[in-house]
C-alpha cells in the first residue's frame, strides 16, 4: 500500500492552477444523486446500479460536492487526481 500523500501547499496549488479530481463515495442509504449534479465543479457523475455508490469529477474546490453530501451517511470516500485539463501557461 502507498504511504498517503502530504496535502498540497497553498503556493504548489497556486502554481499547478485549479485541481481535477476523480471521486468515489459510496453511502449507507441511497445517494444523494440530485444534490450532488447539481453542485458547482461537478461533472461525469456515474452511480452504481444498487444507488449507493457515486462517481465523479470535481473541478476546483471540493466545499460545493462536501455540502451536496450533508446529511447523509458516507460509508467511503475516495479522491485521486485526475488528468489535468488546465496545462500551464507555456507548457
Amino acid at each position: 500500500m502507498e504511504p498517503p500523500h502530504p496535502p498540497p501547499s497553498l503556493v504548489s496549488m497556486i502554481e499547478n492552477g485549479p485541481t481535477r479530481q476523480r471521486v468515489e463515495v459510496s453511502f449507507v442509504c441511497a445517494a444523494p444523486v440530485r444534490q450532488i449534479e447539481r453542485a458547482s465543479g461537478v461533472s461525469e457523475v456515474d452511480v452504481d446500479p444498487d444507488g449507493r455508490t457515486v462517481r465523479c469529477r470535481v473541478d476546483g474546490s471540493f466545499q460545493p460536492f462536501l455540502d451536496a453530501l450533508r446529511g447523509h451517511e458516507v460509508l467511503v470516500l475516495q479522491s485521486s487526481p485526475a488528468a489535468s485539463a488546465y496545462p500551464k501557461e507555456g507548457h
